[in-house]
């Protein structure tokens, strides 16, 4: 069961504030919500087939090596680069 002090743990971790008045309904919330993945993690699944639900098989394309661009035209028109890789600023 979920308690108080266990949400306020929670909240402090998180450095989350809750207000006093939320606190009991955030209590039961998390607690409902424990319960239902409690009960979910402990259901009984007999069938193991369940990947072809839909009757769907691998609808990913194969991967296709393409040519692309040679990396001196990619780069002739960077501003800055450096041995074939862009350079970027550096963000503080």
């Amino acid at each position: 069961m979920v308690t108080r002090e266990d949400i306020l743990e929670i909240a402090r971790l998180s450095k989350l504030y809750i207000k006093e008045e939320e606190l009991d309904m955030l209590t039961k919330d998390m607690d409902r919500m424990i319960t239902f993945a409690e009960t979910v993690s402990a259901a009984q699944c007999e069938q193991s087939n369940f990947d072809h639900i839909n009757q769907l098989s691998n609808v990913l394309r194969e991967d296709a090596i393409i040519p692309s661009y040679d990396r001196e035209q990619i780069l002739k028109n960077a501003e800055s680069q450096d041995e074939g890789y862009f350079l970027v600023k550096k963000r503080s």
